[in-house]
């Protein structure tokens, strides 16, 4: 992993003793080197795998030992494999395995007959095969091809060969794809691969998804494929020794093909198709990950009292009003698009609102009905100054039908609760978010395609990543929020709700340790990242650990201030010699944290929400035109280009080749998620609605 050995063995020994990833690269960087979570996370993953592959290990010897087969050879090799494909090469022989056609003629008293014919040297194997006829052997010809399976396995199961196959797949194999031809019509989607082939090791991560999601439907035939004839000629030398008459490697040869064709091949291109497969999903977890990470770290509006709208035209536009804190003041519903269209009773109604809450923002969604809602907000004489966003609408409805809505707000209708959703996003994009999968949030590619016990695992981190680098307000924050905090989890979340509810709001860092069931090492993991804006210890709304709270006392006294005072004061931060304060267990990088933490106590690291419109003349696909410059939100990345809502039903595709005029590797290169971008029409597809964009040579502001 090109990382030195101690500081991953740090790091290993951090996590066995129940440190949390978060804990151990913001507050153990003098352990770990300053590893972060990313690096972390990989170490953890990859130990995790060589463990199970130590547990492999361990259970075939054990049951080629059971066999009284293993020999300090077999042993040696297996103890020093680091793949698991050798150790699995090496266990083949031994493998408990269904009746093959090669075990029935071992049972029939075929196999010396077989290390004859393999030896080479018999010039006449059908006379020597007369010697094994019996009762279940009728004659020479049933001899020679039970000889035949026997040797076919053997070829099969030989760890050279099998490598030597599996070097050439990986090198050398072609995906290919074709349509199912009764199937055309239905596959329209699918007509990118048709009928394509291209090397294996070049089929990027959406393409191989793609295919391998069109095989699956039924729509498409997929295969890999290498040179046959040649990786026999190669087995053919291998298997028949120079020497070897003519009538043994006449059957030699015949055996070879067999057991390549019907027994190696099979078995090494699923294996290959797995490694693709399983290289495939990493590139999607990993642009999925990258983007949910740039939606839950997304700009928040912050603690404003918001005005959520979820637009329709026949069931209504669904108001809420919402107070600083997010929580439901009323709700209301509006008809001013068709077929209804009473704009004046729901001008009338929004205005009565805004002024009686004293509304400081609006968020809308941006389903069905956005744009006309939208363009008839903005057309109302508001009573105060305020702004208006556009707000992505997905999960929404995810939420507002789950138990978590449920349990918020037992007596409102899912069309409330998406509208209180739509709000909050608005505010505080990362704790609403956390309420809802993160696969159902409309970024990524392919997540359904994906090993969905891999993809957990990277989202649960990912969003637990982002809930502790911002921080969480422990007097506001709801149980979702909580049970990512570091150390917390969803049972202690629900202790410290239950708390909350019972005593009032915690005034200090210390109180928390007064939460039922929440010991001294969930607070050491949890306690840095939890913020107490109204106690009377200012470090306590910082990312400042408890642990080291009396280092920043000294700092203080030290320079003969108090600990407000030097919080107060950036140019006496920036005047500590930190060297006085570095000791065993405290270093540089910890020491220069707690300066930076005491530079912005209680700031949150995002940035602020601005406010965001699209061009007004757009209303429908339809009036889109190649060579305009619109404006445009980012609202996913993929491999192969970014999508942007240019206000719309249908998002443009922005394609890698279109990002800059000079070569870009990925696409988070140039955009992130939420990014307001100026992007021009290059086509228009109205039959198949797809609109392409171009950020070439636009100037961005």
């Amino acid at each position: 992993m090109q990382l030195p050995q101690k500081h991953v063995a740090a790091c290993l020994g951090l996590l066995s003793e129940g440190a949390t990833i978060p804990f151990i690269s913001r507050y153990r960087k003098e352990a770990t080197g300053g590893l972060d979570e990313v690096e972390i996370f990989a170490i953890q993953q990859r130990f995790n795998a060589l463990q199970e592959l130590f547990h492999r290990k361990e259970f075939i010897l054990q049951t080629i030992d059971a066999q009284g087969k293993l020999t300090d050879d077999i042993k040696e090799r297996i103890e020093a494999a680091t793949e698991s494909a050798v150790v699995e090469d090496i266990y083949l022989p031994f493998k408990p395995r269904r009746r093959t056609k090669a075990q029935t003629a071992r049972e029939n008293g075929l196999e010396p007959l077989a290390k004859i014919i393999m030896a080479g040297t018999c010039a006449n194997p059908a006379s020597a095969a007369t010697r094994f006829v019996n009762d279940n052997v009728p004659d020479c010809e049933s001899a020679l091809d039970g000889a035949s399976y026997i040797i076919a396995e053997w070829v099969s199961e030989d760890e050279t060969a099998r490598e030597r196959v599996r070097n050439t797949f990986r090198r050398h194999a072609r995906i290919s794809s074709k349509v199912v031809k009764s199937k055309v019509d239905e596959a329209a989607n699918y007509s990118t691969y048709f009928d394509v082939s291209e090397p294996l090791v070049r089929c990027s991560s959406h393409r191989y998804l793609a295919m391998r999601r069109g095989e699956t439907e039924g729509l498409l035939r997929v295969s890999i494929d290498i040179d046959d004839d040649r990786m026999l000629q190669h087995l053919y030398q291998r298997f028949i020794r120079k020497g070897t008459t003519p009538a043994s490697a006449t059957i030699i040869e015949k055996a070879v093909t067999d057991g390549y064709r019907r027994l190696l091949r099979p078995s090494i291109e699923t294996e290959i198709a797995a490694e693709a497969k399983e290289k495939a999903d990493e590139g999607a977890i990993r642009a999925f990950a990258d983007n949910v990470r740039q939606l839950l770290l997304a700009p928040p509006l912050g603690n404003r009292r918001t005005m959520g709208i979820d637009p329709g035209f026949r069931t209504g536009c669904k108001v809420v009003v919402l107070d600083a804190n997010g929580n439901l003041l009323c709700h209301e519903v509006i008809y001013p698009n068709p077929p209804r269209n009473y704009t004046v009773d729901a001008q009338r109604c929004l205005t009565k609102l805004i002024e009686r809450y004293e509304v400081e923002a609006i968020a809308i969604g941006n389903g069905t009905a956005s744009r006309e809602t939208e363009r008839f907000v903005r057309s109302i004489p508001m009573p105060r100054e305020l702004q208006i966003f556009v707000v992505s609408e997905n999960g929404a409805s995810v939420y507002s039908a789950s138990k978590v809505a449920r349990d918020e707000f037992p007596d409102e209708d899912v069309t409330v609760r998406g509208a209180v959703s739509i709000g909050r996003r608005l505010m505080d994009p990362l704790a609403e978010l956390v309420k809802i999968d993160p696969k159902s949030i409309g970024v990524g590619q392919y997540q359904h395609d994906v090993d969905q016990g891999k993809l957990k695992r990277s989202l649960d981190m990912t969003v637990e990543t982002c809930v502790n680098a911002v921080g969480v307000n422990i007097n506001t924050a709801s149980r979702q929020l909580l049970s990512y905090v570091s150390g917390i989890g969803d049972a202690l979340a629900a202790n410290i709700i239950a708390y909350r509810a019972a005593n009032g709001d915690f005034h200090s860092r210390r109180e928390i340790l007064k939460v039922p069931r929440l010991g001294a090492k969930a607070f050491e993991q949890a306690a840095g990242f939890l913020r107490i804006p109204t106690s009377k210890n200012i470090l306590d709304n910082t990312g400042v650990h408890p642990e080291r709270y009396g280092i920043v006392s000294q700092m203080a006294s030290d320079n003969g201030h108090t600990l407000e005072e030097l919080v107060a004061s950036p140019a006496l931060l920036k005047e500590i010699d930190l060297g006085k304060y570095v000791s065993d267990e405290v270093g540089l990088p910890t020491l220069t944290d707690i300066i930076q933490e005491l530079e912005k106590p209680g700031r949150d690291p995002r940035e602020k929400a601005s406010e965001f419109s699209f061009d007004e003349t757009i209303k429908d696909i339809s009036d889109i035109k190649e060579g305009m410059i619109l404006p445009g939100l980012v609202n996913n990345i993929t491999d192969f280009g970014a999508f942007v809502d240019i206000g719309v039903h249908e998002s443009g595709l922005i394609h890698i080749s279109q990002m800059a005029t000079k070569r870009v590797s990925h696409p988070s290169e140039v955009v992130r998620i939420q990014q307001q971008v100026k992007v021009k029409v290059i086509s228009v597809d109205l039959d198949r609605k797809r609109i392409g964009l171009s950020l070439k040579d636009i100037p961005q502001e």
